[in-house]
This record gives C-alpha cells, sequence and structure tokens, in this order.
C-alpha cells in the first residue's frame, strides 16, 4: 500500500495530459483506423513512458531507452530497416510508364522549403527548423531520419505531426485541393495508356536511381539506398521469399519496434512545450503547402497544353509522400466529379514519384544545413 501511495502522489497533471494523448492516439488508431500500425504503438508507448514507475528508473524505461538510442538515436538503424519494406511494397511501374509524373513529386516538395523558412521565423535554429520542415515530405522514416541526424531535440512532436499528418490525408488535403481547382479542371478526364515496362528496366531503374541520388543528394544515400534495395528485392524476379519477408514481417515488425520507441521522446517535461504545439502547426503548413505545389505546377502546365492533353490537376496533390492513402485520395475525388474518371494509374505514378522526391529533399536539406553550420 505505501508503494501505491507512493506512485499515486508522483502523478501530476502533465502525465495526466499525456495519458489523454496517447489516448487519442489509440482511439484514432482503432476508431478510426487512421495509420494504426504506428499511432497505436505511439500512444501504448505515450501511456508507457508518462507512468511514475518509468521516472524511478525502472527496467521498462531502459528497454526503451536503449531500443531508442539503437534504433533511432544513433544509426538511425530503425527508419532505414523499414525503407527496405516500403521499398518492397512500392511497383513503380506506372512511373516508368510516365516519367514526366516526376515533375509533380518535386513540385509537392515545396511545402518543406517554405516551411523551413516559417520555423525561422519562429525563432528555430536551423537544425531544428531543417528537421520541423521534413515533416512535409509525409514521409515518417525520413523525418525521424533527418532529425536525429541533425540532432534535433524535437524529435517527439516531430514525429507525432509527420505520422498524424499523413493519416489524415484524407481529411487535409482534400478541403485544399478543392481551394485550388475548379469543378471543371476536377472533372478533366485522363486516360491511362499503359505500356509495357521490361523486367531488365525495372531492375536497373533502382540501380541508376541510388546512383545518380548519390551526386545529386549524398546525404540522401542511406535513405534511397535502403529503398531502392528493397525494390530491387522485389523486381529482380529471383527473391520472393524475401520480398514477402521485407513487405509483411519486416516492415510490420520494426513499425511496432519504431512506433512504441518513438514515445520514448514523449515524455511530459519534453513534449508538453509551446514548442510542441508550434511544431504541430507548422507540420500543417508544410502539408497545405505541398498540396498547393503539386496542384499548381499541374494547372500551370495546362497552359501550355492543348486541349485533350490536359492534367487533372489534383493528380499534383499525391506528388506528397503519404503512398498510397493520397493517390486514393485523389482518385476518389475524381470519381466524385465524374464517376467514369479514373485517375488511380495516374495519381500512383506521381505518388511513388514523391516517394523518391521526398528522400531527395531530405538529403538536399542535410546537405544545406550540413555546409551553412559546418557540420
Amino acid at each position: 500500500m505505501e508503494i501505491l501511495y507512493q506512485n499515486l502522489g508522483n502523478i501530476t497533471i502533465p502525465h495526466v495530459i499525456m495519458w489523454i494523448i496517447g489516448g487519442i492516439l489509440i482511439y484514432l488508431a482503432i476508431a478510426k483506423e487512421m495509420e494504426p500500425t504506428l499511432l497505436l504503438p505511439m500512444g501504448f508507448g505515450a501511456i508507457l513512458v508518462n507512468l511514475p514507475l518509468m521516472e524511478a528508473g525502472t527496467g521498462v524505461q531502459h528497454v526503451i531507452g536503449t531500443l531508442f538510442d539503437i534504433g533511432i538515436n544513433g544509426a538511425e538503424l530503425f527508419p532505414l530497416l523499414l525503407f527496405i519494406g516500403i521499398g518492397a511494397m512500392i511497383d513503380f511501374e506506372p512511373l516508368l510508364t510516365n516519367p514526366k509524373l516526376m515533375i509533380f513529386g518535386a513540385a509537392a516538395q515545396f511545402g518543406i522549403f517554405f516551411t523551413l523558412f516559417m520555423a525561422s521565423l519562429f525563432g528555430f535554429d536551423l537544425k531544428d527548423a531543417a528537421s520541423i520542415a521534413i515533416i512535409g515530405a509525409a514521409d515518417g522514416p525520413t523525418s525521424i531520419f533527418v532529425a536525429t541526424t541533425l540532432g534535433s531535440s524535437y524529435l517527439g512532436a516531430i514525429s507525432v505531426a509527420a505520422y498524424s499528418y499523413m493519416a489524415l490525408v484524407p481529411l487535409v488535403q482534400p478541403p485544399i485541393i478543392k481551394l485550388c481547382t475548379t469543378k471543371a479542371e476536377r472533372k478533366i478526364r485522363m486516360v491511362y495508356a499503359g505500356k509495357p515496362v521490361s523486367k531488365t528496366t525495372k531492375i536497373l531503374f533502382p540501380i541508376v536511381v541510388t546512383i545518380l541520388v548519390s551526386f545529386v543528394a549524398p546525404d540522401a544515400l542511406a535513405l534511397i539506398g535502403f529503398l531502392m534495395f528493397g525494390n530491387l528485392i522485389r523486381e529482380c524476379g529471383v527473391l520472393n521469399s524475401l520480398s514477402e519477408t521485407a513487405q509483411n514481417v519486416l516492415a510490420n515488425l520494426i513499425t511496432i519496434l519504431l512506433g512504441i520507441t518513438i514515445a520514448f521522446q514523449m515524455r511530459a517535461e519534453e513534449f508538453l512545450k509551446m514548442d510542441t504545439l508550434i511544431i504541430i502547426g507548422l507540420g500543417l503548413v508544410a502539408f497545405v503547402f505541398d498540396t498547393f505545389g503539386g496542384v499548381m505546377v499541374a494547372k500551370i502546365m495546362n497552359i501550355f497544353l492543348p486541349e485533350g492533353k490536359k492534367i487533372n490537376p489534383m493528380i499534383g496533390a499525391a506528388g506528397i509522400s503519404a503512398f498510397p492513402m493520397s493517390a486514393r485520395v485523389v482518385h476518389k475525388m475524381g470519381l466524385a466529379e465524374d464517376n467514369q474518371n479514373f485517375l488511380l494509374m495516374h495519381s500512383i505514378g506521381v505518388n511513388v514519384s514523391g516517394q523518391i522526391a521526398s528522400v531527395v529533399a531530405g538529403g538536399l536539406i542535410l546537405s544545406l544545413v550540413k555546409a551553412t553550420i559546418g557540420g
């Protein structure tokens, strides 16, 4: 009983607030099915690390702290391993069929650089501002990788914001897309002329991309290398069992560990700060301007395209890296405007290009910050 009273006496309002936040994440994962594989471990982890016993240096705290040091804070092991699984899941054929879709993947990274400027205005130093800006990549592993590489003290808030907005893509993107487009633009039909892509091309693609990125954004080499390695396992045709393992067992296992380990940075004394609310707000800004950038580039291209060749500007919004949620959002919006307007293959092509572009953007941000601060 004495231990019980002692632990009850250690409970503070910040602890209770973090329990509520953890409960909300669990609710969103279970009831709303929003990114459940990550939000549920993060939510439970947020409760776990804010129990009074955790502050007494229990074994659980040591285990989570060790996982954090090995998997995230040290060699960024978890994000890199997760990228193998993501690469094995991605089919780049829609992009290879129509390579110009890469334009939209690049355009949809506008929000990252805009948010870097905004975060600096709010007083964040460059390494923290850059880490916050990567929330706009809509790519949790890249956000974690950049934040840990730069040694940002806001890893918990950045991770929660990145994955929460990924889960909220179906709620966040449609209003922005509608504000940026007219009804007539949303009804533009795009015929998908799928061309066969040779197996040789599919095998060479991850190899060539890895080599090219090593020259353009060398700081992104680890991320793009693991992503493309996963894709090579998928496309080579002789490692089907490894491909299935990477897509299912590896990806799911690392996601579980990543979610509960991130929660180590969600301790009340570190998480409940005004800066956390600002970071979450800036994350929304990044998502808004990513979507805006992709849509506006498509609208500008339409000025120069003849009738019959116009692009439905909504596909530009799929250039964020939230794969495949953003592509599905665009496809559903197209069907809502015209039940014969099938945009899925176009939006998937843009979406996978955004996966590559977000990693490259992360590498460019790292290079920029390191060159500026002399790291």
